[in-house]
């Protein structure tokens, strides 16, 4: 089982920046696929990114290709979301996710990011 914690949301003008942290308690960090999904006020989860256990693989949702990078350090039992470009519509609560391919057993509580038009 894994504890996931996520940080670094907040309020930023469109066209700034965030990074995002994801960090995970327990030593099995290394053994679990993660991901980042959205939730925006009355719309349905979105995927935005994925990465694999061993940080080789990524995978982006099409709203956010080119402009968001996910990154894992297993050492630090921690991923990363970094965004760039944000536009208003990026706002929304984020939250990481853990578990095997598609299937994420193990989530955390969120945090919000917010861009400003």
């Amino acid at each position: 089982q894994v504890q996931l914690v996520e940080s670094g949301g907040g309020l930023v003008q469109t066209g700034g920046s965030l990074r995002l942290s994801c960090a995970a308690s327990g030593r099995t960090f290394s053994s679990y696929d993660m991901a980042w999904f959205r939730q925006a006020p009355g719309k349905e989860r979105e995927f935005v990114a994925a990465i694999n256990r061993r940080g080789v693989s990524t995978y982006y949702g099409d709203s956010v290709k080119g402009r968001f990078t996910i990154s894992r350090d297993n050492g630090k039992n921690t991923m990363y979301l970094q965004m760039n470009s944000l536009k208003p519509e990026d706002t929304a609560v984020y939250y990481c996710a853990a578990g095997a391919g598609d299937n994420y057993d193990f989530w955390g509580q969120g945090t919000q990011v917010t861009v400003s038009s």
